[in-house]
C-alpha cells in the first residue's frame, strides 16, 4: 500500500495514444498511475456503453521515463475502460482521472460525442474528479495517431492535475474540460469557460444532404464570433486563442425553478 495518491489515465484514441503517454509522463510525479484505455480508437464514443464488448482486461505496457510501465487495455468504449478501472483493476479508491490527451479539441454542444468527455462524466459518476484535455490537431490526426508535440497540452495537465490532488475541484464542480490551442505555449492564459451552445463541428461544404450535420468522413470546424457568447469555450479556445477551461457537473437539470414548470403547463 501507498499514501501516493492513485492518478486513472484513460482516453478515447487507444492504448497506443502518444498523447496518452504525455499526460502520463507528465503527472507520473504526483502520485501512482492506473492506465487503462480501449485497446482501439473509440474517437465519438461518447459515455456509451458497448453491448457487444468482449470486456476481457489485458496487460501491456505504456512508455514511462523511458522504461515499461504496467497498463491495462480491453475492446471498450472510454467510459467502459473506467468503469473497469473502478470496479475490477484497481484495489484501492482512485482520486483522480485524467482523459487525453485527446487529439482534436472538445468544444460546443458536441461535448458529449466526445469519448474524452465521455470517460471524464462516467469517473465523476463514481465520483472520481476528473480532467478531460484535449489538444488542436491537424483534422488527419483525429482518428490515427501522428506527429504531433503534446509538451504544451502536457504542461497544462500537470498544472490542474496538481492542483486537484491538493485542493480538490471547485464547489459543485465534477470535471474540468480542457482545451488548448495548437498555437498556446507553457505562458498563455487559461481562462474558466461556459460550454457553448453552438455546434463546432460542421459537414464540409458541398457535402449533399448534410448541410451543417457531422459525419464521420468529412466535416471541420465551424465559428461564427459575431453569435457566440465570449465567455464559452468555443470563444475562447477558437478567437481568443487561449487555454479554454470549462467547469462541468453531471448534474444536467436546467438552471429553472422547478416548483415554476408544473404552473408553466397549467392549462
Amino acid at each position: 500500500m501507498t499514501n501516493r495518491p492513485l492518478i486513472l489515465m484513460t482516453n478515447d484514441d487507444g492504448i497506443d495514444s502518444p498523447g496518452l503517454h504525455a499526460a502520463a509522463q507528465a503527472v507520473a510525479s504526483l502520485g501512482d498511475l492506473l492506465i487503462v484505455a480501449p485497446k482501439t480508437q473509440q474517437t465519438g464514443a461518447g459515455r456509451s456503453y458497448a453491448i457487444q464488448a468482449d470486456r476481457t482486461v489485458e496487460e501491456t505496457t505504456v512508455p514511462l521515463d523511458g522504461k515499461p510501465h504496467v497498463a491495462y487495455r480491453a475492446e471498450v468504449t472510454p467510459a467502459q475502460a473506467v468503469a473497469l478501472s473502478v470496479r475490477e483493476i484497481s484495489k484501492r479508491p482512485i482520486d483522480l482521472c485524467i482523459s487525453g490527451i485527446n487529439y482534436g479539441e472538445n468544444v460546443g454542444s458536441g461535448v458529449t460525442i466526445s469519448g474524452t468527455v465521455g470517460a471524464a462524466i462516467e469517473a465523476a459518476c463514481f465520483d472520481i474528479p476528473a480532467l478531460a484535455v484535449s489538444l488542436e490537431t491537424p483534422q488527419e490526426f483525429h482518428l490515427k495517431h501522428g506527429q504531433v508535440d503534446f509538451s504544451v497540452a502536457a504542461h497544462f495537465v500537470r498544472y490542474f492535475a496538481e492542483r486537484v490532488l491538493t485542493q480538490g475541484l471547485p464547489p459543485r464542480v465534477d470535471i474540468l474540460k480542457i482545451e488548448v490551442p495548437a498555437t498556446a505555449t507553457p505562458e498563455t492564459e487559461w481562462r474558466s469557460t461556459r460550454i457553448s451552445r453552438d455546434r463546432y463541428y460542421q459537414a464540409a461544404p458541398g457535402d449533399e444532404g448534410a448541410e451543417r450535420i457531422v459525419n464521420r468522413f468529412s466535416y471541420r470546424p465551424f465559428v461564427a464570433p459575431e453569435r457566440l457568447e465570449h465567455d464559452s469555450d468555443i470563444y475562447v479556445f477558437a478567437v481568443d486563442r487561449l487555454v479554454a477551461v470549462s467547469p462541468m457537473t453531471i448534474d444536467m437539470t436546467a438552471p429553472v425553478v422547478l416548483s415554476d414548470i408544473p404552473d408553466f403547463y397549467k392549462d
